[in-house]
């Protein structure tokens, strides 16, 4: 009887800038049971930087020559700007390919319905890569509410918080509705998405959403209320002008709480090209960052959960060899869009904004 590891599945990322080169690409070549086939990118230094990072990947130049070879790969990565997620996702769902993409997954909450049931109808995977779920705030966050360690909590406080006076030349800056830039829908996703997860779905939203920066034509200083169905009230910043952050996470219960400042190390580990088979131990942070457990009377540090961004693809990959569900449920992140859609409502308005 042959002992032979099943073949692993062959992996076309589409896009290599930050998002691709930085996080999908190390990530998926270093999951068992992936391969790094092929990447889509038509910028010139980049492919150049691919051929130095990922020699055994196969350069192509734009997303027809992929799906013109749909049969060559099993798995679609889309990490391209947000105006293209929703045309690429639809062409990959319709080529059988299975789909990842990156948050948000469209622009509108209706366009992530549609792909949604396009996956549906078609028996293909799609799931969207909400890297922050494994975050080490947040897993530790996560933990102690399932273990009930903060009693029944009733008030979360999440921050995204940079400091970045001078806007960058990008897509990301510019006010098009059609890119959905502006960190609302660049770290709000994360923001709404971690709320969600811990404290399900929301009853209604109040927003507070500006420009700030001179030169600045889209939004970069945002703050949402959400009440939960549950009765948890989140509240959530995020900015690209805050010369003093605040708390990366405050978490308020009846018996104890728990306070986190300092962002998880992950995202600077792999932007500085550290991957997560050679770096040991990965997701570990300094333990000055550890965050605070406890009252004003008793608390103590509490050590922080590992980050763990590989979760993400060794989940992809085991919902691939058993057909069970995969790591990110997409209908959740058309919650978060319905979610970012009723803030812009809100903060347009002045009103709280109640969902069905």
């Amino acid at each position: 009887m042959s002992t032979a590891s099943p073949a692993p599945y062959r992996v076309a990322l589409l896009g290599y800038g930050l998002a691709g080169a930085a996080f999908h690409a190390p990530l998926i070549a270093t999951t068992p049971g992936l391969r790094l086939a092929a990447v889509v990118t038509a910028n010139a230094e980049r492919r150049a930087r691919l051929a130095e990072d990922h020699p055994q990947a196969e350069a192509l130049t734009n997303p027809e020559q992929l799906f013109d070879r749909a049969g060559d790969f099993d798995v679609v990565v889309i990490a391209t700007p947000n105006r293209t997620h929703l045309p690429l996702a639809r062409a990959a769902l319709t080529a059988g390919l299975a789909t990842v993409v990156d948050k948000p997954l469209a622009v509108t909450a209706a366009e992530a319905r549609a792909l949604c049931g396009l996956a549906e109808t078609r028996g293909t995977l799609l799931t969207v890569f909400q890297n922050r779920r494994w975050d080490n705030d947040f897993l530790t966050v996560r933990k102690l509410v399932a273990e009930g360690a903060l009693g029944r909590v009733h008030r979360f406080e999440s921050r995204f918080e940079r400091f970045r006076p001078k806007p960058k030349a990008g897509w990301r800056e510019l006010a098009d509705p059609a890119e959905a830039g502006g960190t609302l829908y660049d770290l709000g996703s994360h923001l709404v998405d971690q709320a969600l997860t811990l404290f399900g779905p929301v009853s209604s939203v109040y927003a507070e959403i500006d420009v700030r920066r001179d030169g600045a034509v889209v939004d970069d200083d945002a703050f949402l209320a959400l009440t939960h169905a549950g009765g948890v009230r989140s509240h959530l910043w995020t900015s690209a002008l805050a010369p003093l952050a605040g708390p990366r996470l405050r978490v308020l219960g009846d018996t104890a709480g728990y306070v986190k400042f300092g962002m998880d190390p992950q995202e600077a580990d792999l932007r500085a090209g550290l991957r997560p088979d050679t770096h040991r131990p990965w997701g570990a942070e300094d333990p000055a960052q550890h965050g605070t457990l406890g009252t004003d009377e008793s608390s103590t540090v509490l050590p922080t959960e590992p980050g763990d961004y590989p979760a993400f693809y060794a989940g992809l990959a085991h919902a691939l060899a058993t057909g069970t569900p995969p790591p990110v449920d997409p209908q959740d992140a058309a919650s978060t869009l319905t979610i970012l859609e009723a803030a812009r409502h809100s903060a347009a308005t002045g009103q709280t904004v109640a969902l069905g």
